[in-house]
């Protein structure tokens, strides 16, 4: 027989919650507190949980809380002025212009999510927001964050794409000059940086002399800044639409290697890329857009175009054979999805398979400290 007390608010609450709660209830009009990972029998006794609780649930739940605090964080700039010189929540707020309520929400989501630190009512940057969030460091991610807090609506639809299998953006990935790669390229630029300069000392560029290479769908121009930067006798060429090449041109200048950079206006679907004209060809984040006939196809078209012994390298979102790998790359699937009309995460498998059919005969894969994986072929 269930007792009234069993059958109370708190009990359904500790119910629901497979046996935990954080906090405490009332019960005979007395305060019990509750420990963490402890459940509470009728008459109070404790016992030690089981099973599992829905602390994971509830992260992924969230998650869009946890990205919106981060992208309002850093549109009002509250990690650059944490920078060095922790704050209270109403320093910060008469720094950033924001208003005192919503610097102190802020504040308490980031301290939350482990960004921030707070010590006697100040707060500072925690080293992945020193290193990664304050404005003017190269690998400043803020405005990615930005970017995707825009993205929300296109990320609503993915019950619709997944049923359907059709993306669900307003403008995909394949429009000519879609405006979304303005606010992109150099928005996700700083995830570049390491790979491409990983990337530079296993191809040995610092000491290969007068070399050339085509970056196509270059972007940002991120691999031309940090490999000019790597061989000052080497000229770097882009091939991408007019007004994103006007955003790398401006980009690679403020590396100081602007002189070295040469850009192609077209599309590179189309765009003759001459024959034994490049030491390397690098193709950045574009094969997850194509399918695997037209990557079979732009791979072909590469190894034209590369000098005899030239290296085309591959840089993406790679899986491992069984679809496994680190965790963005695998929920970068659904992005796809949902931006695309044919694109996808491909395997380590396929990459070998197309590269082999296109005519590149060996094949290097490299892990990076990012979620992307190097391919090298030559």
């Amino acid at each position: 027989m269930t007792s009234r007390r069993e059958e109370g608010p708190a009990n359904r609450l500790r119910q629901d919650y497979g046996g935990q709660e954080a906090g405490h209830y009332v019960r005979n009009m007395r305060t019990v507190r509750l420990k963490p990972d402890t459940t509470y029998g009728t008459y109070g006794q404790e016992t030690k949980l089981s099973g599992p609780t829905p602390d994971k649930v509830m992260q992924l739940i969230t998650g869009a809380w946890a990205a919106s605090i981060l992208g309002a964080a850093a549109r009002h700039g509250v990690f650059t002025a944490l920078e060095g010189n922790p704050d209270t929540a109403e320093g910060l707020a008469r720094k950033t212009g924001i208003s005192m309520r919503g610097a102190q929400a802020l504040l308490d989501g980031l301290t939350g999510l482990g960004i921030l630190a707070l010590s006697s009512g100040k707060y500072q940057n925690k080293p992945d927001a020193s290193a990664f969030l304050v404005k003017g460091k190269p690998g400043y991610l803020g405005a990615m964050a930005e970017v995707f807090l825009e993205d929300f609506g296109t990320w609503q639809k993915l019950p619709e794409a997944a049923k359907t299998g059709i993306p669900t953006a307003p403008h995909t990935t394949d429009v000519a000059d879609n405006p979304f790669w303005h606010v992109l390229v150099t928005a996700i630029a700083p995830l570049s940086f390491p790979v491409a300069q990983l990337t530079a000392e296993r191809l040995g560029l610092s000491t290969a002399g007068p070399i050339a290479w085509l970056d196509v769908g270059g972007g940002s121009g991120v691999w031309s800044a940090v490999w000019l930067g790597v061989n000052r006798q080497a000229t770097g060429y882009q091939l991408d639409w007019p007004n994103v090449n006007a955003i790398g041109r401006e980009f690679v200048a403020g590396f100081g290697v602007g002189d070295r950079f040469k850009t192609i206006d077209g599309d590179f679907h189309t765009a003759d890329l001459g024959a034994s004209k490049y030491d390397f060809i690098i193709y950045s984040h574009i094969a997850h857009m194509e399918t695997p006939a037209d990557n079979v196809t732009t791979f072909r078209k590469f190894r034209k175009a590369l000098k005899p012994g030239g290296t085309l390298v591959v840089n993406d979102f790679v899986l491992n054979d069984d679809r496994t790998g680190h965790p963005f790359a695998m929920m970068f699937a659904a992005q796809m999805l949902v931006v695309t009309k044919d694109g996808f995460t491909y395997r380590q498998a396929d990459y070998r398979s197309w590269l082999s059919e296109a005519g590149f005969p060996a094949i290097e894969i490299i892990p990076t400290p990012t979620p992307a994986t190097v391919v090298l072929a030559r």
